[in-house]
């Protein structure tokens, strides 16, 4: 006999949009707590914890990394911003009170995806908890545009560097729920898929339908060309240059 499977954090999840648009009330210290714990209850590679968050209470510094990060107004309008690092300098240091040499690992290239899954799991939990609070998020990739400057104002170390940022507050307004590509279309067993043709043919019509009929600005737009443009517009072909000079994805 099968149980009823649904439950509150399931709907919270299926519930989840981008938000631009905040009012100004700030977060309590409390609610940044429990964020955090959230943040920090996230699974993790073999309990490095290869990861920090700078919270960005400075509205000087929120200006800058807006304007480095492709100029978004709501960044620097949202009542609060994450900065999640991957990090690999903890590591680094506690290596060297241990007297172990680390310094290869470390540089290889699967140390660097480390930092930036474990950044990303943790990230994650916070916006679940996040949004079971009743709060809205958004995920800032753009970080990534100003990956250089961003780091020097945010006086990062070597070893680490800015995975993305994400902005939490109270929503003034929120977008449409997106339909997201069909169950058959992400999940299939064993092997890999052997046509995908009729899922992307569908799934671009039905978000044309949904860009054309949503409540906020209209377009005549696929899920497509949303994607392969935004592939297109950010390549950030300098990310390997950045991590190398900061020691890391070398090998």
């Amino acid at each position: 006999m099968g149980v009823n499977i649904m439950n509150q954090t399931l709907e919270t999840i299926y519930q989840h949009v981008s938000v631009r648009s905040f009012t100004e009330e700030k977060l309590t210290q409390n609610e940044i707590k429990e964020l955090v714990t959230a943040a920090q209850s996230a699974a993790t590679a073999s309990y490095q914890q290869s990861y920090s968050i700078i919270g960005i209470t400075d509205d000087k510094i929120k200006s800058k990394i807006a304007e480095y990060a492709g100029n978004q107004p709501f960044i620097k309008e949202s009542p609060e911003l994450f900065i999640f690092i991957a990090d690999l300098h903890r590591n680094k240091e506690m290596s060297k009170r241990l007297g172990i040499d680390v310094s290869r690992a470390i540089e290889n290239v699967d140390a660097t995806i480390v930092g930036a899954v474990d950044a990303s799991i943790a990230a994650q939990n916070m916006v679940i908890a996040a949004e079971s609070m009743g709060l809205g998020t958004c995920y800032i990739g753009g970080v990534r545009d100003g990956i250089e400057e961003i780091s020097k104002l945010l006086e990062i170390p070597n070893d680490a560097y800015p995975v993305f940022g994400l902005v939490i507050g109270h929503p003034d307004q929120r977008n449409d729920l997106k339909p997201r590509i069909p169950f058959d279309g992400i999940y299939t067993t064993n092997k890999y898929f052997k046509d995908e043709s009729k899922i992307i043919d569908d799934y671009n019509e039905e978000t044309r339908s949904y860009y054309q009929n949503r409540s906020g600005r209209k377009s005549n737009r696929t899920w497509a060309d949303t994607s392969i443009k935004s592939i297109e517009k950010h390549p950030r072909d300098y990310m390997k240059r950045f991590l190398n000079k900061r020691g890391l994805a070398k090998y």
